[in-house]
């Protein structure tokens, strides 16, 4: 079984590296070059202090504050920004695009999801007990209805299965096309990595300066994913089932 494993990574690394390593070359020459066509038709410039300002730009933007002409956005602090951040943290997605600057955030952090890990997983539990208690009252009706055994059971965990799908994985990213201008494929992606706890955070909702979001928008997609993690979970699960 560790061969298998390790066996696996070794597949999606070299999968993984032939696919991404010649984006990242172009990408990285490209950036090279707009940097030293800044220097080359800007002279006053000096590279030392393009560099700073370049750091400082970055660590700004982590910290959610993007610049807007003469002045600076915020907002990705606010209670519902706030809020959001709470249940990416607690849910151990952490997207990593926002985290704590402050020392006593950071101490706060650690303390909520020190007790916020373990109250997810319980409720997360409990929904996803009572979506599987759904499923099983679904199936014996059917049995009796019908007089269906293996059929009724089959035919009601093939509809939640793709109920599911929609709910939590086809529909999204049609809500994410229209909010955040991505594409189906990104929205799709993004609900993935999202339900999944994965959280890479090349993807994240709300934060575009340039775009206005309703104030239900991340209380909804906060909804989405609890009860999307509680429906992947029950997929997973019947995924170890099925290896073990």
């Amino acid at each position: 079984l560790l061969v298998a494993y390790m066996g696996y990574l070794g597949l999606g690394a070299g999968v993984l590296r032939a696919l991404e390593r010649p984006a990242e070359v172009r990408a990285a020459q490209h950036l090279l070059q707009q940097h030293w066509e800044l220097l080359a038709n800007h002279t006053c410039l000096r590279g030392a202090a393009l560099q700073r300002l370049v750091e400082g730009i970055v660590q700004a933007y982590k910290s959610g504050i993007t610049l807007q002409g003469n002045t600076t956005s915020l907002g990705r602090w606010d209670f519902s920004g706030s809020f959001f951040f709470s249940i990416s943290a607690i849910t151990t997605i952490g997207y990593g695009n926002l985290s704590p600057s402050t020392v006593a955030g950071r101490i706060f952090c650690i303390l909520f999801a020190l007790f916020g890990i373990p109250l997810n997983l319980v409720l997360l539990n409990e929904i996803g007990q009572l979506m599987l208690l759904g499923v099983q009252r679904c199936a014996r009706r059917l049995e009796e209805a019908f007089h269906w055994q293996k059929k009724a059971s089959l035919l009601i965990k093939t509809c939640a299965l793709v109920t599911g799908l929609l709910l939590f994985l086809l529909l999204p990213p049609l809500l994410f096309s229209d909010k955040e201008g991505w594409s189906y494929e990104e929205g799709f992606y993004y609900s993935f990595i999202t339900l999944s706890t994965i959280g890479f955070g090349d993807y994240v909702i709300g934060m575009n300066p340039d775009r206005s979001y309703p104030g239900w928008y991340k209380n909804v997609i906060s909804l989405w994913i609890l009860f999307g993690m509680a429906w992947l979970a029950l997929v997973i699960k019947l995924c170890i089932n099925f290896l073990e």
